[in-house]
């Protein structure tokens, strides 16, 4: 019985140490988790007075479902790579270059009744037109040049007078042979506007020219050099050209007129030709412009060789005023025997475009 008893108080105070011992852990655990929950607390008073939110600007990002909006279904994305093939997107190309040349030009002088120096009241107004067109896709290329000039001349107590009249239309089409030469065929005409006169000493005047009085056509196939943008030379072994007196009055009339014999009214020439071209801007606001053309009539003595030299020097001033310098030089034996030459200096309006 005493051994009973023993074993029971043993137990009894075993089971007390245990249960103290775990009370006393839940203690300090409740313990820990009060001061966690202390600095949590802590924490976030901190945090709420040291952060403001700006719900205004929250709600501007905010984006409101629809008002009765039906469920969508999203199907996942997928991202792989494809191949865009390369067009033209639309774009043309132009195998046709233009321009265009419009000049006008005055001159005017007025003296008063008394001048001591002299002088005479006259007026001048000239107008010339360059218009060209290209077409250049390889190897073929075209081109067409048309020049116009026109002007006259008054003054006081006289009849106005012609000072510039021509009518130039070139045409060519080439086939490229090698980096600089082409094989060329080309077409041009040449006459004038107006009737021209010449004046004798006492203001008399003779009819010497008028429209297809001359006229001249020719024709012309060979080799071209163009070695750059700026010159071309063309060599036209094969030229023929026709030479057109329309005006009875000047056929009829004794004289060269022009190489056409006496009341007949065309001539056909065969000959070797050669023209020059030269066209660049030398420097800044100055450009030069010349055509050299020479022609040598086949089964005629040397003395019948032709010459043209036309010079141009255009000095821009601004973008419509220039001053342009103008000049001829032209041996014609069928015309006149010696050189026959003019000039012409002018301020007035020049523009091109494009």
């Amino acid at each position: 019985m005493m051994k009973t008893g023993f074993g029971f108080l043993v137990l009894f105070l075993l089971t007390c140490t245990m249960a103290m011992a775990q009370t006393d852990s839940l203690q300090r655990a409740a313990d820990s988790l009060r001061v966690v929950a202390d600095n949590l607390r802590r924490a976030d008073s901190l945090r709420r007075d040291s952060i403001k939110i700006d719900t205004n600007l929250l709600n501007r990002y905010r984006i409101e479902p629809r008002r009765n909006a039906l469920p969508q279904r999203l199907r996942p994305v997928q991202i792989q790579p494809e191949l865009i093939p390369v067009t033209m997107l639309d774009y043309k190309v132009s195998y046709w270059h233009k321009y265009v040349i419009f000049g006008m030009n005055f001159n005017q002088a007025g003296f008063s009744n008394n001048w001591a120096g002299g002088g005479v009241n006259s007026f001048a107004l000239n107008g010339n037109l360059d218009y060209k067109i290209e077409y250049n896709k390889q190897p073929f290329t075209y081109t067409s040049q048309l020049i116009l000039l026109y002007g006259r001349s008054k003054n006081k107590d006289q009849l106005s007078r012609k000072s510039n009249d021509r009518i130039f239309w070139d045409n060519k089409i080439a086939t490229q042979m090698s980096k600089s030469w082409f094989f060329f065929g080309s077409l041009s005409f040449e006459s004038q506007f107006d009737k021209g006169f010449s004046y004798d000493g006492n203001g008399n005047r003779t009819l010497i020219s008028n429209f297809m009085a001359p006229g001249y056509i020719t024709e012309s196939v060979g080799l071209e050099y163009k070695p750059n943008g700026y010159f071309d030379l063309r060599i036209g072994t094969g030229t023929a050209r026709q030479t057109f007196v329309l005006d009875t009055v000047i056929s009829n009339k004794t004289g060269p007129n022009y190489g056409v014999t006496q009341y007949r009214t065309f001539k056909n020439e065969l000959a070797f030709q050669a023209v020059a071209a030269f066209d660049k801007e030398i420097m800044q606001n100055l450009r030069l412009t010349s055509r050299y053309q020479l022609f040598i009539p086949y089964g005629r003595s040397l003395k019948n060789v032709d010459h043209r030299l036309d010079v141009t020097i255009a000095a821009r001033v601004n973008r419509l005023i220039s001053v342009t310098v103008t000049g001829v030089a032209l041996f014609d034996n069928d015309t006149s025997p010696s050189v026959q030459s003019n000039e012409n200096l002018a301020l007035g309006v020049l523009y091109r475009f494009p």
